[in-house]
């Protein structure tokens, strides 16, 4: 099982026929369906639980990705829901992610914390693999989902929403869409040599951009997106895909 798909708030399932796995990793048990699609299995992760149940700062972010390595993945697509800083990406709207800036505090961030082992570095200089993103966007084409453009992503710690004055900082900083859950998700793909692409699905006006966050608003607007974006993620991984042309697997620097 070499291809995946994690499903962020809203996203639960892919519409087909799936079977239940619990996938035992040292940082603790993960649930996963399995979906077998024209013969291949593919691997979906609801990020807060089937239920919703997990809140953004408790996911088991370590347990997810491991399991996802203990399966065999190298290919990952990412749905998450954000808000918008940038006044050109609109409620409705999809972007592409194609790099963050951090400002989780709390939260494991990493799998290398010495000990035994060498330390460790990461690059991130293409944290969402490229390869990933540009078939998106061809895939996008033909399922008729309207991609808006690139997108920074600044992830808080949530799970509350940010402050008027926070996003101002935020959209200062180069951000355009502000979500609770990308990284460590995106950083630890990058250590175990993962290719790894997000797409944002942009629910909500951040606090103090435009009008109020409503949850009707965020629930129409997922419902709206959710099918053809999964379509287009399947859509790339009938397609034989390979590492020759990114960096992911080849991000580790040891000193």
């Amino acid at each position: 099982m070499k291809k995946a798909i994690i499903g962020g708030t809203g996203v639960y399932d892919i519409g087909v026929g799936s079977h239940a796995k619990i996938v035992e990793t040292k940082y603790g048990n993960v649930e996963v369906d399995i979906v077998n699609i024209n013969g291949e299995d593919i691997v979906f992760l609801a990020r807060h639980g089937k239920d919703h149940s997990t809140p953004p700062h408790l996911i088991n972010y370590r347990a997810n990705m491991k399991a996802l390595e203990q399966l065999g993945v190298k290919y990952i697509y990412a749905t998450a829901a954000v808000g918008s800083c940038n006044e050109n990406y609109a409620p409705g709207d999809v972007v592409v992610v194609n790099n963050f800036i951090d400002f989780t505090k709390l939260r494991p961030v990493t799998f290398f914390e010495g000990g035994e082992e060498p330390v460790k570095h990461t690059d991130m200089g293409d944290p969402y693999c490229r390869n990933l993103r540009n078939k998106f966007y061809d895939a996008a084409k033909i399922e008729e989902v309207h991609v808006k453009g690139n997108a920074v992503y600044i992830c808080t710690e949530g799970p509350r929403f940010e402050t008027e004055y926070e996003v101002k900082m935020y959209k200062n900083l180069g951000g355009d869409v502000i979500g609770m859950t990308n990284v460590p998700e995106v950083v630890l793909a990058k250590e175990l040599g993962m290719c790894y692409a997000t797409v944002g699905i942009i629910t909500n006006w951040c606090t103090g951009i435009k009008g109020e966050i409503t949850l009707h608003d965020i629930r129409g607007t997922l419902s709206a997106n959710k099918e053809k974006i999964s379509k287009a993620f399947l859509r790339v991984f009938r397609e034989n895909l390979d590492q020759e042309s990114c960096n992911c697997q080849n991000a580790i620097i040891k000193l």
